[in-house]
């Protein structure tokens, strides 16, 4: 007779729920076994509940005694004794039989029992013939039992529960295995405890996983069970060097050693199993609020598979590889090799076309701060490829500043901390295009300087030369909008063009709408000198030049909108804040709410920061990092409230100047009385508050009169005297007469981005005054004259076509048809057919007064049976428009 089964509780639980119906009272069970358990009493039953007593016990003298003793004990209750015995049932005597159930020594079925594990009757038949699943099965249960099945138990439904228990992961009946799910196993402590599982079940669950997931997993299962399972990943991104077109026969003789034999379609089944499962970690990691854990987990694979690959002598065949850091370097080096320096002037299309090998990697998405640096650079190899703006007065040099200069002045303050990887080769590459970007931007302000020590002598509100002042900015901005609705002004002090330009490129992606009152420019004003607070930001907010503290600008401030019966009230610094719960003062609350008051508020966040060291190794500003500006945003968008963000001068970065020089009449770090010197410049006139009227401010960044800070203001480079004003408003409908959407398009100089000549703002005209008939007849897009006829474009046949005029039946209230065909036009005259939202705003006109509303409109138009010809991408900040789509839903042709 063969040795007796291993049991535990479980498998005792099972056949009393089998025999228990059969045991005309009696309590006994003897079972053919051994018990393997350290529980020794458990109770059985769901209804009625019967407490359970085993014993093991192996000579019969020993069976009837703990029979007795059982009587005994429980003579007063219905406790049921199993006792699990390897004798043999012919030795036993029928004194003892008698009592059992079945009178019988029950053998134990152990197939039967993984069927009742499972809730079912019975068992796949096939099942019966593999040893190896049964006792798994019985092995693995987990704690709370086996999913139920239906009334057989499947061997595919056994098997997918097996190795979800033994990769301790849900693995439903019928649910999904893929290789990411071994894949991912494969990095845990689970796959270790593979290697310690009987060899016959590590077959057996190899085949099967080799059958249902494919040859993926026959090439993982083989190295978990060479105990590889940690370097299963990282060897599947080092097989890539084997496989495609280029792979060499050395590559593929030293990947076949290191991958146990695997080749041809099982290889690349592997490989492309480990690449779709990294591309997806990648994506988690670049999109997860869990990003450390997300971007570790990637990390460690790619690192360990740079490892092996150059401890296998395969790092040159790995070199296009879209996920190894050292092919990420590798590419990072190409474009430093095309940038242009001081001596190299290298294509900028060289440099191009590896900035776009370094967007692919898949490291790029890890490493976003690198990838900007490296946007950065070619950008500002973008502009050094243009000719240098040549100007002749102040007021076009103010304006190229804002325009374009200030662009490359942002690029210029990232590039300076050089690549964030700190790759040496990298960063020299960075220094030496910052030195040559540093060199035109020199000139630029030598020139200006000049400029600005000529113009300064006569200049004042009476005659400017066409410059707008930073005094005249409430009055030639600010009272335009107040005609409508009172406005906020938010002074962020010390703004220079570069932050303005960023956070600009922020709120317009916030569907802030920024408008100007000239056409496709940004507006900009010249900073009273020197620039410093005390004299810009007081004359900013008085209207007058003048110098003064806080209680002079809330005085002049008030005085300025009381001309122009207008209530205002100007808060500072310490007077924004609210007590405990509340984040603005009561007095500023209320000033918000109250929609005919003119609200100003004075930030001084980058100002300090400046002053007390804090903008150092920041190379940018965003809304969310300056003190109360999301919330005053968010207000204002609340009470309907245009925001005029305005600076009082701009900043110079310090760049790492040791030492003050070394200058007499010294007032401040970046002005000073007496007589110019090199890299200076003289101002006197009527705009120049301080020193008689007369002082001396370096042009040069690089110098400073007083001890170190993060940065400077107060001279006289572009960067300082120019103040930007960002005109935002959250509709349309409080667009001044004659004033301009300014898309972001519009904003951004034509070598930002790479994608041809920026586009142009449309001016958006008053509407026609109308009859109240006329008004409810027909809505009237004032971009077009009443009766201008429909051109033949692509947007006018669309929205000519029985398509179209099928689809507004479903949206009667949809905007005007010429304003849809001005959008569609403009997208289609993008090479990538994009826009911002903003500039779909600027196409549609006056139609577009909400613009979300508005797209949103455009969406239910154009979008015939689901198809995505219009949408949003990039956090939805842009509209996008499938044309060939378009032309085929409504029947407009190809061309």
């Amino acid at each position: 007779m063969s040795a007796p089964p291993a049991v535990d509780h479980r498998v005792i639980d099972a056949l009393l729920q089998d025999l228990l119906p059969h045991a005309d009272g009696r309590r006994l069970l003897l079972v053919y076994a051994r018990y393997d358990d350290n529980v020794d009493t458990f109770v059985v039953g769901e209804v009625q509940r019967r407490r359970v007593h085993v014993v093991d016990q192996h000579s019969v003298l020993g069976m009837v005694e703990a029979w007795q003793q059982h009587l005994r004990a429980h003579a007063e209750d219905d406790d049921l004794l199993v006792l699990t015995t390897s004798v043999p049932e012919e030795q036993l005597g029928w004194d003892l039989r008698a009592y059992a159930i079945l009178r019988s020594i029950r053998n134990v079925d152990r197939a039967r029992i993984v069927a009742h594990r499972f809730g079912a009757v019975d068992i796949d038949q096939r099942m019966r013939r593999e040893d190896w699943l049964i006792d798994a099965l019985l092995d693995a249960e987990p704690t709370e039992g086996w999913p139920r099945s239906g009334s057989v138990l499947t061997r595919d439904r056994a098997l997918r529960a097996l190795i979800g228990a033994r990769l301790n992961r849900p693995t439903p009946g019928d649910g999904m295995l893929d290789a990411g799910t071994l894949l991912e196993w494969s990095r845990g402590v689970d796959a270790v405890r593979f290697e310690q599982l009987a060899q016959a079940e590590r077959d057996g669950l190899s085949k099967w996983l080799t059958e249902t997931v494919g040859d993926a997993a026959k090439v993982l299962m083989r190295l978990v069970a060479d105990g590889r399972a940690a370097d299963a990943m990282p060897l599947g991104v080092v097989a890539s060097a084997a496989i495609g077109p280029n792979a060499s026969l050395d590559a593929g003789l030293a990947l076949g050693g290191l991958l146990g034999g695997a080749h041809g379609g099982e290889l690349r089944a592997f490989t492309e199993a480990v690449a779709g499962t990294l591309e997806r970690w990648v994506h988690e990691a670049a999109t997860s609020r869990n990003w450390e854990s997300a971007h570790k987990r990637v990390v460690q694979v790619v690192q360990r598979a740079d490892e092996i690959a150059s401890g296998a002598g395969l790092a040159d065949s790995l070199g296009h590889n879209g996920f190894l850091p050292s092919a990420f370097s590798a590419r990072l080096h190409a474009l430093a090799a095309a940038l242009p320096t001081g001596s190299n002037r290298a294509k900028v299309g060289d440099a191009e076309r590896a900035l776009a090998c370094v967007r692919d990697h898949a490291m790029a998405r890890l490493q976003p701060g690198r990838v900007r640096a490296a946007e950065m650079a070619v950008r500002l190899a973008r502009w050094l490829a243009r000719p240098a703006a040549s100007t002749t007065a102040v007021a076009a040099a103010i304006e190229v500043q804002l325009a374009d200069t200030a662009w490359a002045d942002r690029a210029l303050n990232l590039l300076w901390h050089g690549d964030p990887g700190g790759d040496p080769v990298v960063g020299q590459a960075y220094r030496s295009l910052w030195e040559a970007s540093q060199s035109r931007r020199d000139g630029l302000d030598e020139a200006f300087a000049q400029r600005l020590a000529a113009w300064s002598k006569h200049a004042s509100t009476v005659e400017s030369s066409g410059c707008l002042l930073v005094e005249q900015v409430l009055a030639e901005i600010v009272a335009p909008l107040a005609k409508k609705t009172a406005p906020l002004v938010i002074v962020l002090d010390g703004m220079s063009g570069a932050v303005a330009t960023g956070l600009g490129e922020e709120l317009i992606d916030k569907s802030w709408l920024e408008v100007s009152r000239t056409g496709g420019q940004r507006i900009a004003a010249v900073a009273a000198i020197p620039s410093v607070t005390r004299v810009s930001r007081a004359s900013l907010l008085t209207g007058a030049v003048t110098a003064g503290e806080q209680s002079a600008e809330k005085e002049g401030f008030q005085a300025f909108w009381r001309k122009r019966r207008r209530a205002a009230q100007l808060f500072h610094k310490a007077d924004i804040g609210g007590g405990a719960g509340k984040l603005f003062s009561d007095e500023l609350h209320t000033a918000l709410a109250e929609p005919g008051t003119v609200v100003g508020v004075v930030l001084n966040t980058i100002d300090d920061a400046l002053d007390h060291g804090q903008e150092g190794d920041r190379a940018e500003w965003a809304v969310d990092k300056i003190t109360y500006l999301p919330a005053l945003l968010d207000a204002a968008r609340s009470h309907q409230r245009p925001v005029v963000l305005v600076s009082d001068h701009g900043h110079v970065l310090d760049r790492g100047m040791e030492r003050p020089t070394s200058a007499s009449g010294v007032e401040s770090a970046r002005w000073r009385t007496g007589e110019p010197s090199t890299g200076e410049v003289a101002l006197s006139g009527p705009r120049v508050v301080y020193g008689d009227g007369t002082l001396v401010a370096p042009w040069r960044e690089n110098i400073r009169y007083t001890p170190r800070k993060a940065g400077y203001h107060g001279g006289a480079s572009l960067a300082e005297m120019t103040v930007p004003v960002l005109v935002l408003l959250p509709t349309l409908e409080q667009l001044p007469s004659g004033w301009h959407v300014l898309p972001r398009e519009s904003s951004e100089p034509d070598w930002w981005e790479s994608r041809g000549p920026r586009a142009a703002a449309l001016p958006v005209p008053e509407p026609p005054v109308k009859s109240r008939k006329a008004k409810a007849s027909e809505n009237v897009d004032a971009l077009f004259p009443v009766d201008a006829p429909v051109e033949e474009s692509l947007g006018s046949k669309v929205v000519s076509s029985a398509a179209y005029k099928e689809q507004r039946n479903f949206a009667p209230r949809g905007p005007d048809k010429r304003a849809v065909a001005a959008v569609i036009d403009a997208l289609a005259a993008q090479p990538d057919h994009l826009l911002t939202i903003s500039a779909v705003a600027d196409a549609a006109g006056r139609a577009a007064r909400q613009p979300e509303f508005f797209v949103t409109a455009l969406e239910r138009l154009l979008n015939i049976d689901g198809y995505p010809i219009v949408s949003r991408v990039d956090g939805r900040t842009r509209v996008k428009l499938d044309v060939e789509t378009l032309r085929l839903q409504f029947g407009v042709g190809t061309k």
